[in-house]
């Protein structure tokens, strides 16, 4: 159409009457023109020459048109409309989509963040409140008579409680807990809503509610009810249908996190029976054990130790530490084997190669190829000395620390486990007095390397000089010692497992420092030297 400086249209073509009730040359007045295209009109008359430089439309009817202006040299305007409305709703269709797969994303991602279920059900909450509802309630599985629910409001704060409630009562909660459809909307009455369902602080009474399941791990893993106050605000089918994916995303993460937290749960409590118990004194003889697995990260390895105290103080204790070959989660497995197999054997502990041949023979059915070496030790203390029975089946002789300093290697040897149909040993006893320490370990010590130039291996022969310092001192400060030592030769480097147990004689006399010597007796040494 062309329209004059006064607004008026001197001419129009046959789609611009029937959009605008007007004749060509007809003298109208500025506002018969839709106002939007009125104010852009305006501004060019008032502005002759100056371009109209922003991107002009608007409503004629139920239509959306772009409107595109040809300035005349005799002051009139030339302008085209084109009919924009099929953009305009594509547009929005594809914004809508980009902001629903935006929420989709962020419901993927945030809640499962932390692998929390709590974090995830208060994240869900939050984030349903904020982009589909005034309000949220996310209802996990019952405990018992009562529920667990999250509400959030939109921008408002989120609570979790438990309450006692019957998800019988909000229409198709309970169908939506055991994983069956969700209802349409319009079946909800939202005056049949229970005051538990609303979150505290709900903005008016509710006029539209939606109850959709939280898929988990084959069945629903909770429920999501979404609430909007006012009677004019119901929910679309459109809405009701993103709600459905939104809980899809959201029932995943939940469920992912719910994972999470089992596995962590039986990963712990199987850590726990795994790990090497704290030792004590038991039945008047000392006992102490230090473990360092290979790695810092790992917590469980293949050396394992444990100490099965006597019925009483007249029947020995049975001392057990060994090395399965391998490292981490693959050879704690068989230790915890090996170390019930062994609880089992217990009542044959007096003949220590019956045992080793019985453990042997187990092993060597079982799928895991993997050979052990194993030392055992049954102590019981009489008239102030522990007897000591030792048996080693392929592992480093125990050491014996002597009140004197000097540090004698057991005469125990044998066949390594799991290898041989049959294995041979040979059992040693010795005699601990008062102040007297059997150091029994794996190869992870003597065979750590370091040292001033970072290759060389602590050996046995190093292990046994420094032990000379140790005589006197009481089972924990040995495997303490021994455990720092070899730590300072490692410095940095890469190791093995690493255990170490201390049986030990308690001394009679009270243990004093005498230049970093710690024995029995120094105290007269001391007065004798004045120090």
């Amino acid at each position: 159409m062309v329209v004059n400086r006064d607004g008026g249209i001197v001419e129009a073509n046959d789609v611009a009457r029937l959009l605008l009730p007007v004749t060509a040359g007809d003298d109208l007045p500025l506002p018969a023109l839709p106002d939007w295209l009125a104010a852009a009109h305006r501004h060019l008359a008032d502005a002759p020459g100056t371009p109209y430089q922003d991107e002009l439309s608007g409503p004629i009817g139920e239509r959306l048109f772009a409107a595109h202006p040809t300035p005349s040299p005799d002051g009139n305007v030339v302008w085209w409309l084109t009919d924009d409305t099929d953009r305009h709703l594509a547009e929005e269709a594809l914004r809508g989509e980009r902001e629903r797969a935006a929420i989709l994303s962020e419901v993927s991602g945030t809640p499962a963040s932390s692998l929390s279920v709590p974090h995830c059900m208060e994240a869900t909450a939050r984030l349903a409140a904020h982009h589909l509802a005034d309000g949220a309630v996310l209802v996990a599985p019952a405990e018992g008579r009562h529920l667990p629910l999250t509400y959030a409001l939109t921008g408002g704060p989120v609570t979790r409680v438990t309450r006692a409630a019957d998800p019988a009562a909000v229409p198709g909660l309970a169908e939506a807990l055991q994983g069956f459809p969700p209802l349409p909307t319009r079946w909800i009455n939202p005056g049949d809503i229970p005051p538990w369902a609303v979150p505290p602080g709900f903005p008016g009474p509710v006029g539209s509610v939606i109850v959709t399941p939280l898929p988990g791990r084959g069945v629903p893993d909770s429920a999501l009810l979404l609430l909007r106050a006012g009677t004019g605000r119901a929910f679309t089918a459109s809405e009701d249908g993103f709600a459905r994916l939104f809980a899809a995303r959201a029932g995943a993460a939940l469920s992912a996190a719910r994972l999470h937290t089992e596995q962590a749960r039986v990963t712990a409590l199987l850590t726990r029976e795994l790990l090497p118990p704290v030792l004590a004194g038991v039945h008047g003889v000392e006992y102490a054990g230090r473990y360092r697995p290979f790695r810092d990260s790992e917590r469980i390895g293949g050396d394992f130790y444990d100490v099965h105290p006597g019925a009483g103080p007249e029947q020995e204790s049975l001392v057990v530490l060994g090395d399965v070959a391998g490292k981490g989660l693959d050879a704690a497995v068989l230790t915890g084997r090996i170390r019930n197999g062994l609880r089992v054997l217990l009542p044959l502990a007096r003949d220590h190669g019956h045992v080793l041949d019985l453990l042997n023979t187990a092993l060597l059915a079982s799928p895991h190829e993997r050979f052990v070496t194993l030392v055992l030790a049954s102590a019981r203390r009489r008239a102030g000395r522990v007897r000591l029975r030792l048996t080693s089946a392929g592992h480093p002789p125990p050491l014996i620390v002597r009140a004197d300093g000097r540090v004698e290697e057991s005469g125990t040897l044998g066949d390594l486990l799991g290898v041989l149909p049959s294995v041979s040993v040979r059992t040693e006893e010795t005699v601990l007095a008062p102040g007297e320490t059997c150091l029994l370990f794996t190869d992870g010590i003597t065979e750590a390397r370091g040292g001033p130039v970072g290759g060389e291996l602590y050996g046995v022969e190093r292990l046994k000089r420094d032990l000379t310092g140790c005589a006197g001192m009481p089972a924990e400060a040995v495997v303490e010692r021994v455990q720092m030592l070899a730590a300072q030769w490692l410095g940095r480097g890469p190791h093995d497992d690493m255990a170490v147990v201390a049986i030990g004689a308690p001394g009679t006399g009270r243990l004093t420092v005498v230049d970093g010597d710690l024995r029995p007796g120094n105290t007269r040494e001391r007065q004798r030297r004045g120090t």
